[in-house]
């Protein structure tokens, strides 16, 4: 295996892409109920679910987030993460579903923000499962031979029906046109901040085009090819069906490509936040670090102390012959070191300038 390939994580990865397969053979019951036509949005799939598990495994064996999730997991299951249960479903209702952090910033900010992520996480919600033959609808027979009967659709989900609805009902015009409201949303959020990008001095200055700007182009394009297709069947009689299709599954592939290794990978690190709210919080009820040097407080001792342990896991040697570790500064305690540092070696050589 070729040495930049890390082999835990390339064994994970392929372990979660084979369980995927699994799931799609028993949901789809032996692939019965299986469509063949979303074959190539499965392959796409496969290689998001290959590249997120491979990207993030890499990520959580990092020796800092390795420390980092290994503590945060003991707090979750400690006695103080136990009585923080109300701290954590609130922290994640505000800060993963509500995105009370972007509205922080500006309304617009936030409402764009939160109209792209609701419909891309929907849009998933609903995509997935029809991809991997979780989900599929039949039409009731006796509804079907008789013309004065209006059609009847049954959904099923690993096989098993789970509910029935007429084709004209609320229910069944929200399961064949949800997609098309979430592709709006998404359309609405993508160009909010695409304009952003366009304009703002400070953005194009700092922003590139494959991390920035493809993202943004990638979600639009995918909404407008998807919402074509349904414009096709009811306004052009299906004429450009397979131009539409064949469009949309390109950019929807491509978009499914890139989520492991451009911006969307954040969208699968965004969970971890909660658990960082909740070490900040446990961290400071057990007690804060107070600067040596300052005399004031910086941040918790729990973190110095992960800290000590990563530094010292990676090789760097951060005491002083007595043992005082640098980690027991704050950042103004350090550059007040340095400074004594210069002085002291200024005054010993008699320049203190030049």
């Amino acid at each position: 295996m070729l040495s930049w390939v890390d082999k835990r994580a390339f064994s994970v990865a392929v372990v979660v892409v084979l369980s995927t397969i699994f799931l799609v053979y028993i949901g789809s019951r032996d692939l019965q109920n299986y469509d063949a036509a979303l074959v190539a949005y499965l392959f796409g799939t496969l290689f998001a679910v290959f590249g997120v598990a491979y990207r993030y495994t890499v990520w959580i064996l990092r020796p800092p987030t390795k420390k980092y999730f290994k503590t945060t997991l003991s707090l979750i299951f400690s006695r103080e993460g136990v009585q923080k249960i109300a701290f954590i479903v609130k922290d994640f209702f505000n800060n993963i579903l509500f995105q009370r952090f972007i509205f922080q910033r500006s309304k617009k900010r936030g409402l764009a923000h939160f109209a792209m992520a609701f419909g891309c996480t929907m849009a998933f919600a609903i995509t997935v499962p029809l991809t991997f033959g979780w989900i599929h609808f039949e039409l009731l027979p006796s509804s079907g031979l008789d013309p004065q009967v209006e059609n009847i659709y049954i959904a099923h989900f690993f096989g098993f029906p789970v509910a029935e609805f007429p084709v004209h009902s609320i229910m069944g015009f929200f399961a064949f046109t949800a997609l098309n409201w979430f592709a709006i949303l998404v359309i609405v959020g993508a160009t909010y901040f695409l304009q952003k990008r366009l304009k703002t001095p400070g953005l194009i200055a700092t922003q590139t085009f494959d991390g920035d700007i493809l993202p943004l182009i990638l979600l639009i394009f995918v909404s407008l090819t998807g919402i074509g297709l349904t414009l096709n069947y009811k306004f052009m009689e299906g004429r450009a069906f397979e131009f539409m299709a064949v469009t949309h599954a390109f950019f929807v592939i491509i978009f499914l490509i890139w989520i492991p290794f451009g911006k969307f990978f954040h969208i699968i690190q965004r969970p971890a936040q909660v658990g960082a709210h909740l070490y900040k919080v446990i961290g400071e009820s057990k007690g804060m670090q107070v600067c040596k040097k300052t005399g004031k407080e910086y941040t918790t001792k729990l973190h110095v102390a992960d800290l000590k342990y990563v530094t010292k896991e990676l090789g760097f040697k951060l005491e002083n012959k007595e043992g005082d570790s640098i980690l027991n500064y704050s950042p103004e305690g350090k550059r007040n070191l340095l400074a004594n540092a210069h002085l002291k070696a200024r005054t010993e050589n008699g320049k203190y300038f030049g």
